[in-house]
């Protein structure tokens, strides 16, 4: 499972880098964003979204604070929270290289399993999180 998991998203992230500039994490995060209220999340909660650790989210929104794609807001509630949230750029980038990641799933995942395969798949998956 792990070695399917790795070849598969090896071979979309190396898509996304040639077409987008753009890892996999960065994408992954990129995403959560925009499915967030307001485009934003605390950095624990995305940290926990993107299965990163904290210190090494930290390294990742500094580089796409950077590069224009996210910004950090302070936390009203919280002094010492922080929120990170899309930018314009992040989006228009995140909607440039959407149709990449979709196709790269498509063609090493979904075309490659039968109707059935993927109802199994996704069972599976289900009885695993649950």
């Amino acid at each position: 499972m792990q070695r399917a998991q790795m070849r598969i998203t090896r071979s979309i992230e190396s898509d996304l880098l040639e077409s987008h500039d753009l890892a996999m994490a960065s994408y992954d995060v990129l995403l959560q964003l925009s499915e967030a209220p307001y485009k934003r999340l605390r950095m624990n909660d995305l940290a926990g979204r993107v299965l990163l650790s904290r210190s090494g989210l930290t390294r990742l929104i500094d580089r796409l604070q950077r590069d224009g794609l996210v910004e950090r807001q302070a936390c009203p509630s919280d002094a010492r929270g922080l929120y990170a949230v899309l930018t314009d750029k992040g989006t228009a980038l995140l909607d440039e290289a959407t149709p990449t990641y979709l196709r790269g799933v498509r063609a090493q995942f979904v075309d490659r399993l039968s109707g059935a395969e993927l109802g199994q798949c996704a069972a599976l998956a289900v009885k695993l999180i649950d």
